[in-house]
């Protein structure tokens, strides 16, 4: 049976943000005695946790025709992930499987259990497992918790260079300027892009969106790019030699990336540039996929 799996950290999930506190300012093991204190407290959710709970839902529609699988991959310890474990069975997660590391980066661990994704609050973790050649993001702070992303429907949106495809165009563009890129990829137009670390989890989406009711789909995608024309054949024929469908495509010209993504409704957003995430995360969950860790394409 097919799967997608997807790992995430416990700060990601849920909000953790008073006993990292802890941590910070007292050390590691006011934090534990912390932990254990507060291990029968119900942690509220983080800004990953509405797309994890989305996640999980699929796995109703779908049956026995695929599975969706949540991994727990957390600095805790085993001790101190039990207040972890309560809450996820509190909030009703099906998450059961799960690596505590002690505080040693969990990021070995996306290979072991074939996940698809690593989402952490951790941005060396998430450097880590890009340069291993793992879709990984960095899940920002959401500025504005009161939005509401009430449907089940779950929306995930993508950047497109140096996200779904590799950084090779946006090479040409920080080296050479907008000019020499949009002439270079008039001219690549027919030649279809690399894939980018996000390529292998976009793939896994779409076979799941292939087992899915195709009317009123429950799982919907968006590419939500800069580039506008002539850069736009490029990406289009890209993704046709992919053999994968994007649902929504917004082609921008540099225009802010913000105000589409509330439209869009996304659960979440994956963009390389930090200027970007910034700006998305007031509206919208985001993931930063920093650039200087892509070194290989998953």
């Amino acid at each position: 049976m097919p799967r997608l799996v997807v790992a995430i950290s416990s700060r990601a999930l849920f909000d953790l943000d008073q006993s990292h506190s802890v941590f910070q300012t007292q050390g590691i093991e006011a934090y534990c005695e912390y932990q254990i204190a507060h291990e029968d407290n119900l942690l509220e959710p983080g800004v990953a946790f509405p797309l994890v709970r989305k996640l999980l839902n699929l796995n109703t529609l779908l049956g026995d025709k695929a599975r969706v699988e949540v991994i727990m991959l957390s600095r805790n310890s085993a001790d101190t992930g039990l207040r972890v474990f309560n809450s996820m069975e509190s909030h009703r997660l099906e998450i059961t499987r799960a690596a505590f590391t002690s505080g040693a980066s969990p990021y070995p661990y996306v290979s072991a259990f074939g996940a698809h994704l690593f989402l952490s609050a951790d941005p060396d973790d998430v450097r880590k497992a890009l340069e291993a050649g793992y879709a990984a993001a960095t899940i920002l702070p959401l500025e504005n918790r009161t939005g509401k992303r009430d449907s089940p429907q779950l929306r995930i949106a993508f950047d497109g260079d140096a996200v779904l495809f590799s950084d090779e165009a946006e090479r040409v563009f920080r080296n050479e300027g907008l000019e020499a890129f949009s002439a270079s990829e008039k001219a690549a137009a027919r030649k279809p892009l690399s894939g980018g670390p996000f390529m292998g989890f976009l793939a896994a989406l779409h076979h799941l969106q292939s087992l899915l009711p195709a009317e009123g789909s429950m799982l919907r995608t968006a590419l939500i790019t800069a580039r506008g024309a002539p850069a736009h054949e490029r990406v289009i024929r890209t993704l046709r030699a992919w053999k994968i469908r994007i649902d929504e495509a917004f082609f921008l010209g540099g225009l802010d990336k913000s105000a589409f993504l509330s439209a869009f409704g996304a659960d979440i957003f994956f963009d390389d540039q930090q200027s970007h995430c910034a700006s998305a995360s007031r509206h919208v969950p985001t993931g930063h996929v920093p650039l200087d860790g892509q070194l290989k394409a998953g």
